[in-house]
């Protein structure tokens, strides 16, 4: 089960394990067709953690979903563009062309989800030793006894105490945390290539958060799977993601390696959500005070209010003609309500070429 290679290492050998170019994903409402998600490009090297950042609504999850094949039947959804996945066996599949029955051969198997909230995902009448099996069983083709021992094996995996007792309990049983690691271990029962962890921490504390991410980072080192992280968490993104694709009303605005974004972002959408962290805040007090002390006189002096970005997201019923985030910037031009920009690669002259990233943004490249 375990890969001796390194994620680093792996990652720079190896094509991309998913290719995602242009994705579309819409929606029949009473109101007509929602286009929830638009064009969305992005990659994922092997062993590496990519992090799709947003609020509520930009269409995170939504991405995940259709690139499983789990939105539900009667939300009558139209999926396009292309998902390419390298298989354990190097073959390479299309994962939004693939018919049902081959989607569910790879789900759980090659490719596996982590849910937002577990007590909605796992089954309230089966033992959570029983739900893994079931995977173990489907995909692997071991008995009934042998599947429950490898579900056993998998809860000590996940570090979840008296896995022997466990094993045999129900989800209701258990506490939050450790559903949770129950939901991981379901996940990574069948070893997967790719691991899509949609908010798998929303609802934990701080605490209980800290352990799931530092073992789902462990597992990935041992494993050598890539990671599509989604979260609305920047200071997660900033300890566990090797890369960032900010996403805003259904489309990525900007894309980046996480040193670069955290250190100079560029779409005024992801300068906003940086500015919202109580850290950010911090550091500029602390370079004020610093500009004070040697003379200088900074703008402000004292203790910041977080930032706050203004307005809402558009309802995808009615978006606006030009750049979906124009309403709410502070920089917006007219040219900017005339047209949506495209994702254009940009890279300034002091950073290195592995630095390169893409943005949705006619004033990429001005002070941030």
């Amino acid at each position: 089960m375990m890969n001796t290679a390194t994620p680093a290492a792996a990652a720079d050998m190896a094509a991309p394990r998913l290719d995602v170019r242009s994705l579309s994903t819409s929606f029949a409402t009473e109101g007509g067709r929602i286009q929830s998600v638009s064009d969305v490009s992005f990659q994922i090297l092997p062993g590496q953690t990519l992090a799709l950042v947003g609020e509520s609504g930009s269409g995170k999850s939504v991405t995940s979903l259709s690139l499983m094949g789990l939105h539900a039947k009667t939300s009558q959804a139209q999926v396009q563009g292309q998902a390419r996945f390298v298989q354990r066996d190097g073959r390479t599949v299309d994962l939004l062309s693939l018919d049902a029955k081959a989607l569910r051969a790879l789900r759980g198997n090659e490719l596996a989800m982590v849910f937002q909230e577990p007590m909605t995902s796992l089954n309230p009448v089966l033992t959570v030793g029983e739900q893994i099996a079931e995977s173990v069983r489907l995909h692997k083709g071991l008995g009934k006894a042998a599947a429950l021992a490898h579900a056993q094996r998998m809860l000590e995996l996940v570090e979840i105490p008296a896995a022997a007792q466990r094993v045999h309990e129900y989800p209701h049983q258990l506490s939050g945390g450790m559903r949770q690691r129950v939901m991981i271990a379901l996940a990574m029962a069948c070893d997967p290539s790719l691991l899509i962890a949609d908010e798998p921490t929303t609802a934990l504390d701080v605490t209980i958060q800290a352990q799931i991410l530092a073992l789902m980072g462990r597992l990935q080192k041992e494993t050598g799977m890539s990671i599509l992280f989604v979260t609305h968490n920047l200071g997660v993104v900033a300890q566990y993601a090797d890369a960032i694709a900010v996403m805003y009303a259904g489309r990525i605005v900007e894309t980046a390696s996480v040193h670069a974004l955290f250190a100079a972002p560029q779409h005024p959408y992801t300068q906003g959500l940086l500015g919202c962290l109580p850290g950010m805040a911090r550091q500029r007090e602390l370079a004020e005070a610093a500009e004070l002390r040697a003379g200088g006189k900074p703008a402000f002096v004292g203790r910041r209010r977080l930032d706050a970005i203004p307005g809402q997201v558009s309802s995808p019923l009615s978006p606006p003609p030009g750049c979906a985030f124009a309403p709410r910037c502070s920089k917006r031009l007219n040219a900017c309500e005339q047209a949506m920009p495209g994702l254009e690669t940009w890279r300034s002259g002091n950073e290195a070429p592995h630095s390169e990233r893409q943005v949705r943004c006619i004033r990429a490249g001005e002070a941030a």
